[in-house]
This record gives structure tokens, C-alpha cells and sequence, in this order.
């Protein structure tokens, strides 16, 4: 029976659950030994020791994927971005097609200031998986950091066509065309985004300097957000 493939009698199953690197009766016994407290570490919180565990398993088995994404999720973690780089790249060279990697990968170079980085790692996300919305956003503040407006729009756009009730992505997608000098298409995101949430639409209509616009909010949410905002 191949392990994680159907319930049975077989042991290595349960292994492969917890996510440990199952290679059958020739498994290295110090790899497993160190992935295996890695993991159990990781999982009570010692993320410290769990990272030594795992670059440990590494170092022996330089082709283990799993063991290079639990270093740079936990150095990311920790706000260890330079590190947390160095773990993705790794991982990725191993996995060069996992969209939600690049999408993490591009989320740690957005945080450590290399939005011209962040934005090739997003765009190869959406490029493996046009329907992660999460790539799409990044994408979007990344572009938007950068000061290239129309493109964050876009980008901002493609989110929201993904996630039709996430309001911060209509937020977002207003205010890049705000800054992209583009009124009308403001009016429109602003129509669609007071439908369903109204105060953040309010709140787009003030940063966005669009008093035109107060008319699609309702009184009563007006009042409520000039009261909290005052």
C-alpha cells in the first residue's frame, strides 16, 4: 500500500498525515529523526528549535521540499525576511510550480521592502494559478507601492472579480484608480462597494476626497462614521 493513499493497516500512513517525509524501509534515520522534531517542536510552539531541527533534516536530505517551506514560514514568522528569502528560493527550486509558494514568497519580499521582487514573485502565482485571488492582491499593493497605479488597478480588479464581497479589494481597486486619475471608474467601485459594505465605502469616499459621492451611503451610516471617525 503506498502511505497517504487510503486508510489500512499500514503505519507509514499515519506518519504521512503529520506531514513527515515518508521514504519507505530505506528512509534515513537521522533525516526522519531530525524532520520528525522538527516537526513536533514546530507544532508546540518551540519555533526556535523546531528551524534547527529542520535545517538539520536539510542538510542530509538537500531535495526535501517540506523541510525547506517549514524554515522559511517559520523565519517569516519571526519577521526574518532576509532568512525567510533564502528558505522560499530553496523551496521553490525545488517546487517551481507551487503558486501558493510564489504567492508566500512575493507576501515576504512586499514586507521587506522589494516590491520590484514582490512583484515577479506575485506574477509568477497568477501566472501558475490565475485564480489566487490572495497573488492578484498582492500583486496589486506591490504595484501600488511601486507608484504604478494603473497596474495595481488591474490587479486590484481581478481580485475583486475573484472575491466578489472582499471589500478591501474594491477599497484598494478605488483608490489605485483614484491615484491613477481615473474619477469615473471610482464612481463605479464606489456604487458596487456601498451595496455591501457601506461603511468602507464611506471611508473610500473620504480618503478618496469624493464628497460627490456621500449620496450613496445611507444617512445613518454617515452619521455613524463621522461620530467613530471624529
Amino acid at each position: 500500500m503506498r502511505a497517504g493513499r487510503k486508510q489500512g493497516t499500514d503505519r507509514s500512513e499515519s506518519w504521512y498525515c503529520l506531514g513527515l517525509p515518508i521514504r519507505g524501509a530505506a528512509m534515513d534515520f537521522e533525516h526522519f529523526r531530525h524532520y520528525a522534531r522538527g516537526w513536533l517542536l514546530h507544532f508546540f510552539g518551540q519555533e526556535e528549535k523546531a528551524f534547527n531541527e529542520y535545517a538539520a533534516a536539510y542538510r542530509l536530505r538537500p531535495n526535501n521540499a517540506k523541510a525547506a517551506c517549514n524554515l522559511a514560514f517559520i523565519a517569516a514568522r519571526r519577521k526574518q525576511y532576509d532568512v525567510a528569502d533564502k528558505w522560499f528560493i530553496e523551496a521553490l527550486s525545488l517546487m517551481p510550480g507551487d503558486a501558493g509558494m510564489h504567492f508566500n514568497h512575493g507576501y515576504v519580499l512586499e514586507q521587506a521592502g522589494r516590491p520590484d521582487d514582490a512583484v515577479a514573485a506575485f506574477g509568477e502565482a497568477v501566472r501558475l494559478n490565475p485564480a489566487l485571488d490572495l497573488a492578484w492582491y498582492g500583486l496589486g499593493m506591490a504595484r501600488a507601492r511601486l507608484g504604478e497605479h494603473a497596474e495595481a488597478a488591474a490587479a486590484f480588479a481581478k481580485a475583486a472579480e475573484l472575491q466578489p464581497m472582499n471589500g478591501e479589494a474594491f477599497y484598494q481597486w478605488a483608490m489605485a484608480c483614484h491615484h491613477a486619475n481615473q474619477p469615473d471608474q471610482v464612481t463605479v467601485i464606489a456604487k458596487r462597494l456601498a451595496s455591501f459594505e457601506p461603511k468602507r465605502a464611506m471611508k473610500l469616499i473620504k480618503d478618496a476626497e469624493r464628497p460627490d459621492l456621500r449620496h450613496l451611503v445611507p444617512a445613518e451610516v454617515q452619521e455613524f462614521f463621522e461620530t467613530h471617525r471624529s
